[in-house]
């Protein structure tokens, strides 16, 4: 088979980005991220003459996306990871602050680097890139039944951090 050379320019033109925020969601680097779409987007151009193009590129892309991620953290040599002890015990002020939407994403961004890269991936595929259950376990190449545990261990994880994360209360009437 032939490959065509500008549809796949084109595909991957259009796609990286969405790919890149999916990987950076999945393993919190934008570099990173930057590296695994590449690397998945070598792995579809190998296999682009015998894909079949009938709108499902994309799925066949972030599949290669997130194997090549959970690929990466399979070689890691080390299992260390960044921790901030920098906890702030400030109470928040009565009022509602901009920064409290910043400071959650932040909570969220760090529950996710605590989780294993497979269960970040099921919650990155089933919440963000909004996939059914069977289509997550067949974009990484597991049971939907792993997929469920999977979610449902990293969803207690991030619940857990989210617990320790206090809510800013609003004053009603208050004046300055």
């Amino acid at each position: 088979m032939k490959r065509d050379e500008a549809a796949f320019v084109e595909f991957a033109s259009s796609a990286r980005d969405r790919l890149r925020r999916t990987a950076y969601l999945a393993c919190g680097d934008w570099d990173k991220a930057a590296d695994h779409v590449q690397e998945g987007l070598v792995r579809v151009y190998v296999a682009w003459p015998r894909l079949q193009r009938n709108g499902q590129e994309y799925a066949y892309a972030r599949k290669a996306v997130m194997s090549a991620l959970v690929d990466h953290h399979r070689r890691r040599s080390s299992t260390e990871r960044p921790v901030d002890h920098a906890a702030s015990s400030a109470p928040h002020p009565a009022t509602p602050d901009p920064a409290d939407a910043i400071a959650q994403r932040h909570e969220l961004m760090a529950a996710l680097a605590q989780l294993p890269p497979r269960q970040r991936a099921c919650l990155v595929l089933r919440y963000f890139e909004d996939l059914s259950v069977v289509d997550t376990a067949g974009a990484l190449g597991i049971t939907p039944g792993t997929v469920k545990s999977q979610t449902s261990r990293a969803l207690d994880t991030v619940r857990q951090v989210f617990a320790a994360f206090p809510t800013p209360t609003v004053t009603q009437g208050a004046s300055r």
